[in-house]
């Protein structure tokens, strides 16, 4: 597994409620969507403050990490074009994939989330190629395949499914409302 690299790191060590937060929320005021926070505190009380925080803000807390006495935090900031109205036309909910993999059905999973995201929950043996990369990665994936594909709340794999579509892939599903909601089996680094 890869380790988890964030686009920016937040020292709020030492500091106690609601200071982590409030650096928390400053920090990503200046980040660009989609990219990921990893905020490091000794405060024990700001897994809970950093979780709720995202949550009420609209961006994704993806998990909490101990090293030491160090608790590193990643959170994901919401982009736009999660909000945009889905377009690819075949789309399948998250029961209707989970059922296929119950039955053992001849299929991929995709999932186009960032490594962070992916590195704390994911599908078993899903592939991971975070949206940005797949342009690049497209030959690893064959496109006579059945692709499920997957992100958080069905938005990113939206526009990956498209992408695959306008690239020739002929059986491409976008799976909604994606892991936000996924009732089904999963595995990552604290699992």
């Amino acid at each position: 597994m890869e380790s988890i690299k964030p686009n920016i790191t937040l020292d709020a060590k030492g500091l106690a409620c609601p200071m982590p937060i409030v650096k928390t929320k400053k920090a990503m005021n200046e980040l660009k969507a989609g990219l990921v926070l990893e905020v490091q505190a000794t405060d024990k009380g700001s897994k809970a403050d950093i979780k709720a925080w995202a949550d009420n803000t609209g961006h994704q807390y993806l998990g909490t990490l101990e090293d030491g006495d160090v608790l590193k935090h990643y959170v994901r900031k919401s982009s736009i074009e999660e909000t945009f109205e889905k377009k690819h036309p075949n789309v399948a909910t998250n029961e209707e994939l989970e059922k296929k993999l119950t039955e053992g059905g001849n299929i991929v999973v995709l999932d186009v989330r960032e490594v962070a995201e992916f590195a704390f929950n994911h599908i078993p043996n899903a592939i991971s190629i975070p949206i940005g990369e797949l342009e690049s990665r497209l030959h690893e994936l064959n496109k006579d395949d059945e692709i499920f594909v997957i992100c958080r709340t069905g938005s990113r794999s939206d526009l990956a499914a498209q992408r695959l579509a306008e690239n020739k892939f002929t059986k491409v599903i976008n799976v909604v409302p994606g892991m936000s909601q996924w009732p089904g089996e999963t595995t990552g680094i604290n699992n």
